[in-house]
């Protein structure tokens, strides 16, 4: 019978579960079908407490996999508070154009007064 359920990692005193997808006669902490995720439950601060891939946990509810009794609540919750999505902090300033790129795209809109020398750094480099 295959069953999704937690296996231990992390050190002495500081446990951390994955959560797995395996035969039910494999040991606790042995051979698994496939991983789900985690469960982190000493996470503190930023840490993500809970990582599931929701898609595949309903696909293997559905092909006859049984979760334990401890998985099903963390599915329950997950489902209650799915984490919010991640936040793009990634800053990305506009690049400005070199003078003579903007010559050569339109050159109606360079005043002709600076245009001269500009042109002529343009080819003197």
């Amino acid at each position: 019978m295959v069953s999704i359920r937690l296996t231990r990692g992390g050190a002495k005193k500081r446990p951390f579960y994955h959560i797995v997808v395996t035969d039910s006669r494999n040991r606790r902490d042995g051979r698994f079908i496939e991983r789900l995720g985690f469960f982190n439950p000493i996470a503190k601060g930023n840490d993500e407490p809970l990582r599931l891939n929701l898609e595949r946990a309903n696909y293997w509810i559905g092909v006859g996999a049984k979760p334990s009794d401890r998985v099903a609540n963390l599915i329950k919750s997950y489902i209650k508070n799915p984490p919010p999505p991640p936040v793009d902090n990634s800053y990305k300033p506009k690049r400005e154009k070199p003078a003579s790129e903007a010559i050569s795209a339109d050159p109606e809109s360079v005043d002709p007064t600076i245009a001269p020398a500009i042109i002529s750094e343009v080819t003197s480099a």
